[in-house]
């Protein structure tokens, strides 16, 4: 954990304990530079995390205070899942189809989503940029980058890893349709039918669904809600069951929002080294973190190029154009030919369209006003959930993505829930879904990437009202 995470986890702390109240002033920042031996720019980005949680607020020339709704907001789940450690079949797909079949429709206020609201990227621009390089294609390209990709996009990507202070190969990536080519590219290169794939508890579904058709067991490892995957049951489940390959989400996890500290994702990518494992890593939502600093990926301590970073530009730049990519170290050959006997090639003028955006700047500002709008939204979502959940509901407090974890209390029934809300014009995901076991049967996951208006605010209301009926 850095210094400016530790100083607003502790401020944090005192809020939920009450120490600090509802319009209290927080310390200048410098008061609290000097009272803890920190630099302000510690101080600074302390604060401005603690303001994307909206836990505190900025008054021009008064400072920082804590806000109203910081009081009453929920406490986070304390304990990491604790599965079985058993390798297992997977049988997730009927049960996660009537769900999403559930949460497609555009009528639908849509909390069980996996995508934020589309409104919230530069589709005029994306779109001029794809009329400015369609009709120019050159009609060699459709050869020259068959199947790793277009040159320059994937040298875009590589300075986007530069600028995080990685030096990434362009020659070792391969661009993909959207991450889940990626991840299905990555898994395909390093397993057989039959095979033992470590994976957190809860993941991502469609994490399941791809070990389900592929016929992979799955061996769930406890997943903290704040640190994620737990590096001693990765250990004791390598003992046992000598998988042949981890598959994590190390940064604003799907669905818990979890994102390991830089040293945990060191030691995971080390522990894994020792037993020359590969580690697949979904990394699709890294770019919209609350604080000032990206957090670096478990790519980033890779030595043994063991380690597969997938990606995508559909969470934080271009929804529908399905543009993802692997970094895939030691396996980019594999993964390359592999691609070529499947789908062959990836979209070239959403490539060129991609590229040519990128060329031209404006990334990062799209993605300055894209975390802010997210950061409100989830503030905006975790004051509705402490107004409208039954007591002793728990949620996470990710630092960024936009994703919430709630634990309902006693014997609540998240399947329940979610299909008496379908019936209301809600979507909202269970936490069986993300279970190779079933298990999370008292949870919910809420997409807040959408803007929280009258009609959300209502569902929102109504989710806790059924919540409260199923407890």
């Amino acid at each position: 954990m850095k210094r400016y995470e530790a100083l607003a986890a502790e401020v944090a702390d005192s809020i939920r304990r009450r120490v600090l109240k509802p319009g209290d002033r927080l310390p200048s920042v410098r008061q609290a530079s000097a009272a803890r031996g920190v630099s302000p720019s510690t101080v600074f980005q302390a604060y401005y995390l603690l303001e994307a949680r909206g836990l505190v607020e900025s008054r021009p020339r008064s400072g920082y205070y804590v806000t109203r709704a910081a009081a009453a907001q929920p406490p986070e789940p304390e304990q990491a899942s604790r599965p079985d450690g058993e390798s297992r079949r997977v049988d997730v797909s009927d049960l996660v189809f009537e769900v999403m079949q559930a949460a497609m429709a555009r009528e639908l206020v849509p909390f069980g989503s996996a995508f934020p609201s589309p409104l919230l990227f530069p589709l005029d621009r994306l779109g001029r940029a794809l009329a400015a390089t369609a009709p120019h294609i050159d009609p060699w390209s459709t050869v020259d980058d068959l199947t790793p990709g277009n040159a320059e996009l994937r040298r875009q990507i590589a300075l986007r890893y530069l600028l995080g202070g990685m030096q990434v190969d362009a020659d070792g990536l391969v661009v993909t349709n959207g991450a889940l080519e990626a991840l299905n590219l990555a898994i395909g290169v390093v397993t057989a039918p039959g095979d033992a794939v470590l994976v957190e508890s809860p993941c991502f579904y469609a994490t399941l669904q791809i070990l389900q058709r592929r016929n992979l067991r799955a061996i769930e490892v406890p997943t903290h809600p704040r640190e994620g995957i737990d590096l001693d049951a990765v250990a004791a489940a390598i003992a046992r069951h000598a998988p042949k390959a981890c598959w994590v989400m190390s940064t604003f996890q799907n669905p818990l929002g979890a994102s390991m500290p830089a040293e945990r994702k060191r030691a995971l990518v080390e522990l894994l080294g020792r037993h020359g494992i590969p580690l697949i890593e979904d990394d699709v939502y890294a770019e919209l973190y609350f604080g000032s600093e990206r957090p670096v990926p478990a790519k980033a301590f890779d030595r043994d190029g063991l380690v597969m970073h997938c990606s995508s530009f559909s969470k934080c730049l271009a929804p529908g154009h399905r543009i993802g990519w692997v970094a895939g170290g030691r396996f980019a050959g594999r993964i390359a030919r592999h691609k070529l006997t499947t789908t062959l090639n990836t979209n070239v003028p959403s490539q060129l369209a991609i590229a040519h955006y990128l060329q031209r700047g404006g990334f990062d500002r799209h993605l300055r006003r894209l975390r802010k709008a997210l950061a409100a939204q989830q503030a905006q979502c975790l004051a509705a959930v402490a107004r409208h959940f039954p007591r002793g509901t728990r949620v996470t407090r990710p630092a960024g993505g936009y994703f919430l974890w709630l634990e309902l209390p006693g014997g609540a029934d998240a399947l329940a829930v979610q299909r008496e809300a379908a019936a209301r014009g809600i979507s909202v995901a269970p936490g069986p879904v993300f279970s190779a076991s079933r298990g999370f049967g008292h949870c919910l996951r809420l997409n807040c990437g959408h803007p929280l208006d009258a009609r959300a605010q209502e569902a929102l209301a109504t989710l806790g009202r059924l919540a409260a009926a199923f407890v």
